[in-house]
């Protein structure tokens, strides 16, 4: 019986201490994380090199708390008066009246009721089924976030992405690997980590951490399960590529993701404002960028530097396959969100409608029609952009 064998048959026997520490064996396991020949023993700090540790993350989790704080005094103290700036304009909205019934029928069975639901609860509750209908619609549109709470999150995240964006191209535009990907894997995995690559790494990774434990509050949209897909895919491969020391590809992945972001988020807030020209031509912008980086560069460059550039300096191993394993699923989210980009793209450069019909991409803010009703005129036209990375 090997060693490792013998260390889990004793796990079962010694109680859970040493099976944690069995388990704990068998994940850190070299062969898991590292080419064929190579330990962890290895990848040991000297004077000359200087290498990533699970250890650094740790701090991700603090820093993605403080982030949110940032965030809070940033969409309260630079956010908000922008907006006022811009002229967006908070819309009134008329809240349903107290109806138990009607609340528990919103709340338990159905917030878009059909038209034998409507005419049951008319009747229970001494109304006209218009009224009813109004009922409805105000209580939903009491739940859907405000222009301004959508402003202030694209504000913060364009703001962000554009500071992350500007780091990143500092970090690469003086290192070899940034115009020439074989250099990512010229002496892996024996290659040191840079200050400006610790930074940038623990930034990035402590902001998808503050997104994931903010999703429930923030502005949720129908590519909701897209969304958490795609943070905990990128938390998973950032914290893997540090501790397997794919640095260097990481921080270009990074750099490749956070181009388009800028212009999308950007997009947005022009669009919550009413700026409705300056945003149709920043998103065609934005859906240029996205397809020339998402679908060409990181699958044709990122991707095939991953998979074909490796096993010309090691054999494949575990790490090697799930490594590529998900940048794949980023790139099949990448597919998805290019979809829905061109299919909104196609519907206000050829659709002869009046209004943009981009918000099926998005909860559609609060319609106006109780109060167009009553002015005579018809709901907010604004285009709704959105997507994600």
């Amino acid at each position: 019986m090997c060693k490792r064998q013998r260390r889990l048959a004793g796990g079962w026997a010694v109680g859970p201490g040493k099976m944690l520490q069995t388990l704990s064996d068998w994940f850190w396991w070299d062969h898991l994380w590292l080419p064929r020949n190579v330990t962890w023993a290895d990848l040991q700090d000297t004077e000359d090199y200087e290498y990533a540790t699970v250890s650094h993350l740790y701090v991700t989790v603090i820093y993605a708390l403080l982030l949110i704080v940032v965030r809070y005094l940033f969409e309260r103290l630079v956010a908000t008066p922008l907006a006022k700036v811009m002229g967006l304009k908070e819309q009134a909205r008329l809240k349903a009246t107290h109806n138990p019934v009607l609340e528990n029928v919103f709340v338990s069975v159905s917030k878009h009721p059909n038209k034998s639901q409507l005419e049951g609860l008319s009747k229970k509750c001494s109304c006209s089924i218009r009224q009813a209908e109004r009922w409805f619609r105000r209580r939903r549109n009491q739940d859907r976030p405000s222009l301004m709470k959508k402003f202030r999150e694209a504000c913060w995240r364009c703001t962000f992405y554009l500071l992350a964006f500007t780091g990143g191209i500092t970090v690469l535009i003086d290192k070899p690997w940034f115009y020439d990907t074989w250099e990512v894997w010229v002496g892996y995995p024996k290659q040191s980590l840079l200050p400006s690559q610790y930074w940038y790494y623990i930034i990035e990774l402590s902001f998808y951490w503050s997104l994931l434990f903010s999703i429930a509050s923030d502005v949720k949209r129908k590519d909701f399960q897209e969304q958490i897909i795609h943070h905990l895919a990128t938390i998973i491969l950032l914290s893997f590529s540090w501790c397997a020391n794919y640095i260097r590809v990481g921080t270009l992945v990074m750099a490749v993701h956070d181009a388009s972001d800028i212009l999308l988020e950007s997009a947005k807030m022009f669009n919550y404002a009413g700026w409705k020209s300056l945003c149709n031509s920043l998103f065609i912008v934005f859906a240029a960028v996205f397809i020339i980086t998402r679908l060409i560069i990181f699958p044709f460059w990122i991707i095939h530097c991953t998979w074909v550039y490796p096993v010309h300096h090691y054999p494949p191993f575990f790490g090697y396959y799930f490594f590529n394993v998900m940048l794949v699923v980023l790139q099949m989210l990448h597919v998805f969100w290019a979809f829905l980009i061109l299919r909104m793209m196609a519907k206000f450069l050829f659709s002869k409608l009046d209004g943009d019909d981009r918000s099926d991409m998005e909860e559609c803010e609060a319609s106006s029609e109780e109060e167009g009703m009553k002015n005579g005129t018809g709901a907010n036209g604004r285009p709704s952009v959105n997507s994600h990375h």
